[in-house]
This record gives structure tokens, C-alpha cells and sequence, in this order.
């Protein structure tokens, strides 16, 4: 079992592994400046008590502090979706998705549970029956061939906002995401 202190400084070690330092002279001085631009997810499993868990996205440093929890890493500009369930004694408490893109240092952000330092919202649902919607609608998008974090992220927008109005949002299509790709292609 690791204790809290233990735990903060194996974080702090961690943190000082991942972190890239970069040297510049300015009037004879060297500055160092750490430039850790990764987004960090804590994940979790606690068998039918809590569930953290990424439904997808592309990770770019994964850490396993010990069987049950372990702490993922995203490249600025990647999104994923974030899962959270939480049970009592009675039935679920918590069931939410969160469907994030993640940012630049100093780039600005939604602050969200147990992502640091945040990330840009694109897609926030909580209640058992539209977090499943959504797990269907991403379900349909690999369906289709199409990685999820590859997705425009209006659609997630799109998604949210339907659900939220208590509309049945449009489905993605392979023309829509040719339209999001050449988009991106000719956007400066």
C-alpha cells in the first residue's frame, strides 16, 4: 500500500522523468524551463465501486502506479473520451462521459475532474441513458472505419448540444469526416 507522501513524491519523480528541459543563455544566464505539454488523466478501478476509464483516444504516456490506478498522458491537440462510474450499496451514483481535447501549456481550458491541467469540452453528458447514447455514437463512428480521436470535434459539439435539447443527434458519416480532412488540410 503506498501512502500519500509516498505517493505525491513518486508523482513529483515521475513528473521531473516526463518533463523536457530546455536551456537558453540570455545576458550570459542560462535559464532553464520545463515544458511538460502533456494533458494527464488519473484512472482508476475499484471492482463494481468506481470505474475511470478512457474510451478511446491516442496515449501518449501511460504510468501504472499499482494495479488499481494508473495515470495516462495526451499530446496537445489529441482528443479522447473520459469515463466516469461510481456505485454505492444502492446503484450507480456517477455515471458521466467527457469527450476532451487536449491543450497547450497556457492554452485556455475547462478545469475537469482528475485531468490535468484541463482540457477543451467538446462533449460533457452525465446520466446512465445519454452516456450510453454517446458510447452508441461511438460505437457507430468505428463502425464506420473512423478513429473516434480523429472525429471533427463540431460533432462532438453537435452531440452534446442534441442530447442536451433531448434531440436524436445526426449521425457521422465517411463524407463528413472527407469534409473534416480537408478542412484541416487547408486551415492555416
Amino acid at each position: 500500500m503506498i501512502r500519500a507522501p509516498q505517493l505525491e513524491r513518486r508523482r513529483r519523480q515521475d513528473d521531473a522523468c516526463v518533463t523536457r528541459r530546455f536551456s537558453r543563455g540570455r545576458g550570459g544566464v542560462m535559464i532553464t524551463v520545463a515544458a511538460d505539454t502533456l494533458t494527464y488523466v488519473d484512472l482508476i478501478w475499484i471492482e463494481k465501486r468506481l470505474q475511470r476509464w478512457i474510451r478511446f483516444g491516442r496515449v501518449a504516456s501511460d504510468h501504472i502506479i499499482d494495479r488499481h490506478r494508473r495515470v495516462v498522458g495526451f499530446t496537445p491537440g489529441d482528443g479522447f473520451a473520459f469515463v466516469r462510474w461510481a456505485s454505492n450499496d444502492f446503484g450507480t451514483v456517477v455515471s458521466r462521459i467527457d469527450i476532451l481535447r487536449a491543450v497547450a501549456p497556457g492554452e485556455a481550458c475547462s478545469t475537469v475532474g482528475f485531468v490535468r491541467p484541463g482540457g477543451d469540452g467538446l462533449l460533457r453528458v452525465s446520466g446512465r441513458p445519454k452516456v450510453e447514447r454517446v458510447l452508441q455514437a461511438i460505437d457507430a463512428i468505428e463502425a464506420l472505419g473512423v478513429d473516434p480521436a480523429d472525429v471533427a470535434p463540431d460533432h462532438w459539439r453537435h452531440i452534446h448540444n442534441r442530447l442536451t435539447a433531448g434531440a436524436v443527434p445526426h449521425a457521422y458519416t465517411r463524407e463528413r469526416h472527407a469534409a473534416w480532412l480537408k478542412r484541416q488540410r487547408i486551415a492555416p
